[in-house]
C-alpha cells in the first residue's frame, strides 16, 4: 500500500520534513516514489504539490495522521472530492 508520510531532513534539533509518497513497508528515510511537499514545524511553513497529492489520494494512497492534519489545514481533501476520478 502507498502511504503519504513525512521524511525527516535537516540538522539535529532543527528538523524539517518532506511529504512523500512511499511504500508502507519502506523505512522512514528510504527512497520515495514521489516528493509531494515540504513541512517545517518550527515556522509552520507548508508547501504542497496539491495536484500530485490529489492524484495519489485518488489512487488510494493513505496519509499518516500527521500528514492528514497538514492536508486538512490546506483544504486538500475538498479538492479530492470535487475532482472526478480518472
Amino acid at each position: 500500500m502507498i502511504k503519504l508520510r513525512l521524511k525527516r531532513f535537516g540538522k539535529k534539533r532543527e528538523a524539517s520534513y518532506r511529504i512523500i509518497a512511499i511504500n508502507d513497508l519502506a523505512r522512514r528515510d528510504g527512497r520515495p516514489l514521489e516528493e509531494l511537499g515540504f513541512y517545517n514545524p518550527r515556522t509552520d511553513e507548508v508547501r504542497l504539490n496539491v495536484e500530485g497529492i490529489v492524484k495519489r489520494l485518488q489512487q488510494g494512497a493513505q496519509p499518516t495522521d500527521t500528514v492528514r492534519r497538514i492536508l486538512v489545514k490546506a483544504n486538500v481533501f475538498e479538492q479530492v472530492s470535487a475532482k472526478p476520478a480518472s
